[in-house]
């Protein structure tokens, strides 16, 4: 255990939970006004392709992060027209754009950048990582202090605007008012329609930092599929911290640390069929976990109500 248990794993939780992260927090904000985005998983794809084909076409990390940004509004933008406009269920319109993204990035893969199954190139330019040489004289200090990436400290710092927003502004205010009583929330001269459009905007650019992340920060290319469930991670994340920034960053780093050790253990001869399995059999356990608190919760509250009346 003590080769698995080490100091290098913090820095590996912290680099495999950040794209779970950034679909945590553009979750978590639509969720305030009652929309569950489980098309965020689309919104990352696309962006994730974008922010490669963009690297690769101008040699621009930033016009590339830009362009995975916008990728992602427009992606949000269907759902929120679909839904919002459109009254078409959520749930459904969210796995369709997954099932879209997944088709569409595969085929602007294989006619754009004329690569089949993944595409990678050294004129591809990353993200950067943020390295101090003066922590580099120490082992353990350089992998637990430095040569993260960029945006790494995004996501965290984003955490915490997020959470500020939410819970110490008007707009979140209003948010969370939608979410509780949409009917109250019109009658207290709310624009329902114009904040939902507003939170699903900001949920895209959340997205599509995710998807930037995850191809020129996480790994240096495209991958068909290459979000593999981590949209649906920070769905389970988002209702394990309960739509609040801070405690779904926990949830988040509960897959990292599942993640990284299953990496590891993989050099121990546990089958790779079992590694792969662990992260989606959390989320099904956190998913139901959160379920089953709701409920008792819900039951609860309605034996109190009874019993007063």
């Amino acid at each position: 255990m003590s080769g698995i248990l080490n100091y290098t794993l913090f820095h590996s939780m912290i680099r495999n939970s950040t794209s779970i992260l950034f679909a945590m927090l553009a979750c978590s904000i639509t969720q305030q006004a009652n929309i569950l985005n489980v098309g965020v998983e689309g919104i990352m794809l696309v962006a994730a392709f974008t922010a490669v084909a963009t690297s690769f076409f101008t040699g621009s990390w930033l016009l590339a992060i830009f362009a995975a940004i916008v990728a992602g509004v427009l992606i949000a933008l269907i759902i929120a027209v679909a839904n919002i406009k459109y009254k078409a269920d959520i749930f459904a319109v969210g796995m369709t754009v997954n099932m879209l993204a997944l088709a569409l990035t595969k085929f602007a893969n294989h006619n754009i950048l004329h690569a089949s199954g993944s595409f990678t190139s050294q004129d591809i330019k990353p993200i950067p990582d943020v390295k101090v040489a003066a922590l580099s004289g120490n082992a353990v200090v350089d992998s637990l202090f430095n040569q993260y990436n960029l945006m790494e400290f995004i996501g965290i710092i984003l955490i915490f605007v997020t959470g500020y927003f939410m819970y110490k502004t008007v707009f979140g205010l209003r948010t969370r008012s939608i979410g509780m009583n949409q009917m109250a929330a019109l009658t207290a001269g709310i624009n329902v329609v114009k904040q939902k459009y507003v939170v699903m905007v900001i949920s895209g650019v959340l997205g599509g930092l995710g998807g930037a992340y995850l191809s020129l920060g996480y790994t240096h290319m495209f991958t068909e599929n290459m979000t593999n469930g981590r949209g649906f991670m920070g769905v389970a994340a988002m209702f394990f911290g309960n739509m609040n920034p801070v405690l779904g960053w926990v949830g988040c780093l509960l897959f990292g640390l599942l993640d990284s050790v299953g990496s590891q253990l993989q050099a121990y001869g546990i089958p790779s069929q079992l590694i792969l399995m662990q992260p989606y059999i959390i989320t099904v356990l956190i998913l139901s976990a959160v379920l089953i608190v709701r409920k008792r919760k819900k039951t609860k509250l309605q034996s109190t109500n009874a019993g007063e009346a």
